[in-house]
């Protein structure tokens, strides 16, 4: 299997390839770890029992998943990664805001996988092996991956779909034979301000893969249609993200500091023989198969806003190049922030969500229902083509869009006056795309029917 030659440019047609399917085992492999699992136990963390855990969590996924896959049909259309697209909204120069954001994300998301899978591989050794160099070695395995690139990524998380799914079941069935504390499935009294905030974290958690999926669809023809894109993509995320956080629930109720240690907990539902074995290698390999995706996007982003500034050809060594920088970036802050993991996990989440909402809003909006898919993607990679080096209009409602969602944020950092108000509830994710999407529709719909260039009359190049 070959290096992958191309990294932000146009993906002709006559190397498109690849199966619809593709698309359910990336997303699906990609969320059957144990970051989710994490993720999904925070409901309990917040005050939540079992049912209402389980509802909100099937309800965000379904949800915030609409969000994610409708991105994924980008991909084919374009023949471009996701976030270079941003670059048709909020200009050429503009868009690196919006990236910055999901560089941050990336790299967040690579470090806070990596500790735990950094803990997995230490449990692996019966802790010889320093958590932090078992950070590292993670890190360095990722990275390879990586650098190979698409077709190695899809094919790896082919496989690890089935080996998952194939111990999960066993590893369920263990979980909800665990005692639970009485009334756990109780209906009764719940605390609406955190079903809400509960529901803002698995909202965002969905949310938070709209910058990725065109990134993994883009090789696809550009025939491919738009509802088997969302569908296959939609469905491999949202439903392993939610077996992997209602499975979080379980495991947090029925083991007691189940989150102090969680990599070694669930490792030793099978036993703590060739069960425990078996159980660390699927924890480590879920890391780098959610990590191998945080990298990638992480690099191509970074590739996008230095091409903004810089007349730069990106060959494969000046490809590898990036990658290794954002490796080195990511694996030092999972370093830095192993021994404060699950309070520096939470606040991460939500401040995704406070930046990411008024981004997807925008793009979608601005694909579906301004411009209806048709770009020029010449002018995408030129400083003065028709989207311009800035839109002060897009980047005006972006801020709009962050700025209404302040007095709903609840983090440790900051609670606002109305999420105070409300007892805790934020509903941020809400007010940001009430107020971004047609905002956002209203200032753009006749100023981009002007500069709209059919896909067909664009020359295409990086």
């Amino acid at each position: 299997m070959q290096v992958e030659n191309h990294s932000i440019d146009f993906i002709p047609e006559d190397e498109r390839h690849g199966h619809i399917s593709n698309l359910f085992t990336v997303w699906f492999a990609s969320n059957m770890q144990i970051t989710p699992l994490v993720t999904g136990a925070l409901a309990i963390v917040l005050g939540l029992n079992l049912a209402w855990s389980v509802i909100v969590i099937i309800l965000g996924n379904l949800i915030g998943g609409i969000f994610m896959a409708y991105h994924s049909a980008q991909g084919p259309k374009l023949g471009i990664p996701q976030m270079i697209q941003s670059r048709a909204q909020f200009g050429v120069i503009g868009a690196m805001i919006p990236l910055i954001i999901v560089i941050l994300m990336y790299v967040g998301f690579f470090a806070s996988s990596g500790v735990l899978g950094g803990q997995a591989l230490s449990g692996l050794t019966n802790s010889h092996l320093n958590t932090n160099w078992a950070i590292i070695i993670l890190s360095l395995l990722t990275l390879m991956i990586t650098i190979v690139g698409y077709d190695l990524i899809h094919s790896l998380e082919r496989w690890l779909s089935l080996i998952f799914a194939i111990v999960f079941i066993f590893v369920t069935v263990k979980a909800f034979s665990l005692p639970l504390p009485a009334h756990s499935w109780s209906l009764a009294g719940p605390k609406w301000p955190m079903v809400l905030l509960t529901l803002t974290i698995v909202v965002t958690w969905q949310i938070a893969y709209a910058p990725y999926v065109a990134d993994y669809s883009r090789y696809m023809k550009k025939e491919t249609s738009v509802g088997k894109t969302f569908i296959y993509t939609y469905a491999g995320s949202v439903v392993s993200s939610a077996w992997m956080m209602i499975l979080g629930v379980v495991l947090t109720l029925g083991i007691p500091k189940f989150l102090d240690n969680s990599s070694v907990n669930v490792a030793h539902l099978l036993g703590k023989g060739a069960g425990s074995i078996l159980m660390y290698v699927i924890i480590v390999l879920g890391i780098i198969a959610v990590n191998v995706l945080n990298l990638y996007g992480a690099f191509m982003s970074m590739t996008t806003c230095t091409q903004a500034v810089i007349d730069i050809k990106i060959t494969r060594n000046v490809r590898s190049g990036f990658v290794i920088i954002m490796a080195v970036v990511a694996t030092v802050l999972a370093v830095w922030g192993e021994g404060n993991f699950l309070t520096n996990f939470t606040d991460f989440i939500l401040f995704l969500a406070y930046f990411l909402i008024p981004w997807t809003a925008i793009n979608l909006v601005d694909f579906y229902f301004v411009r209806h898919g048709e770009y020029s993607i010449a002018d995408i990679f030129k400083l003065d083509g028709i989207y311009g080096r800035y839109n002060w209009r897009t980047l005006t409602v972006y801020a709009i869009g962050v700025l209404v969602e302040i007095p709903f944020m609840n983090t440790t950092f900051y609670t606002g006056h109305l999420a105070k108000a409300m007892g805790g509830a934020d509903i941020s994710w809400i007010v940001g795309l009430v107020v971004s999407a047609p905002l956002y529709y209203i200032v753009m719909k006749g100023k981009a029917e002007r500069e709209v260039v059919p896909l067909s009359e664009s020359t295409l190049h990086n």
